[in-house]
């Protein structure tokens, strides 16, 4: 049987690579987008030799528009048949009221979590058009359904990905593409040490006192939603760790 082929950005870190590993053990081939070559060329490796994974990796920033569609829009003809987009790069950077944000931050997040995610699935829709069939995965979070003290702007970023992810679920309809949204609450991986500019000591306060989700919780639900049947489409799940009741109320020991 032919292998199946996964489009996954952000894939050098966290959920990106746990899904990574995930499909790779269920026999799929992957094209995996990351901006560090050293993590993404090891993880290619790592995919090879331990489940004979076919890998096509392309080392881009999805926030260059110029630069994703270079990678993506002129993909060998062996490689457009893909059945899965997920649009995993994201990033918060920054806590802090809107007063006193900072003008970089909000720029990077705008630019990764909202323009990135545009430009990914508009170079990548063509190929999933020509197929009459798809399923396209955008990641979003607890913050794109509840807002919560000094995560304005990272948000209104996911709030914007609710809604996009809405608005694809419509324009896709005619062309067989399904469209999913996964929101997780508090995940275990790089995310608040980007958050926090590399403080180590900070980022680690965040999950201390209960157990948070980890990449691999998501990546299994990733796995659900890629073995439905086709005529199955979840538009939108939430998911948290058993200590999490909103965006900003856990139970921590």
């Amino acid at each position: 049987m032919e292998r199946k082929i996964a489009l996954i950005t952000g894939a050098t870190s966290g959920i990106g690579q746990a899904t990574a590993r995930i499909l790779a053990a269920e026999n799929w081939n992957l094209i995996l987008t990351g901006r560090r070559k050293e993590r993404l060329d090891a993880l290619v490796d790592e995919l090879n030799k331990k489940y004979n994974t076919e890998v096509l990796a392309l080392c881009f920033d999805v926030r260059d528009k110029q630069q994703v569609i270079a990678n993506l829009g002129t993909l060998p003809e062996a490689w457009q048949n893909i059945d899965l987009l997920m649009n995993n790069a994201g990033l918060a950077s920054g806590l802090e009221p809107i007063q006193d944000g900072d003008f970089e931050d909000w720029d990077k997040m705008i630019d990764t979590n909202i323009k990135g995610l545009l430009y990914v699935t508009h170079t990548v829709f063509p190929y999933l058009k020509a197929r009459g069939k798809g399923l396209i995965i955008n990641l979003g979070s607890i913050a794109g359904k509840e807002t919560y003290p000094n995560g304005g702007v990272y948000c209104a970023t996911k709030h914007a990905v609710d809604s996009l992810s809405k608005a694809m679920r419509i324009d896709m309809l005619p062309f067989g593409i399904k469209v999913s949204q996964i929101c997780p609450g508090a995940v275990e991986t790089e995310f608040s040490e980007v958050r926090f500019h590399g403080d180590e000591q900070r980022a680690e306060a965040v999950y201390k006192g209960f157990e948070p989700l980890h990449a691999d919780d998501i990546a299994e639900v990733v796995s659900y939603l890629v073995n439905l049947p086709d005529h199955v489409c979840i538009n939108d799940m939430m998911v948290l760790p058993k200590a999490q009741a909103s965006a900003y109320v856990m139970y921590k020991k």
